[in-house]
């Protein structure tokens, strides 16, 4: 799995933090989503795809290699 994000399309609502910590965060400044994990470990593949299904802006990408 490869996860990539579009900073530009995030609204900043926080949930793919909420969901996926270990993978996720946001920017102190504007809250706009950062990646931690580009390549998860596979026990982080169902918390990265439930953050890519609920994100409100469809800002994640997951490439399923």
């Amino acid at each position: 799995m490869k996860l990539s994000v579009d900073e530009g399309r995030c609204c900043g609502a926080g949930q793919c933090v909420l969901i996926a910590p270990e993978v996720f965060d946001q920017r102190d400044e504007d809250g706009i989503v950062t990646l931690l994990e580009p390549n998860p470990a596979e026990d982080l593949h169902a918390s990265a795809r439930e953050a890519a299904a609920v994100c409100p802006a469809a800002a994640i990408t997951i490439d399923e290699q």
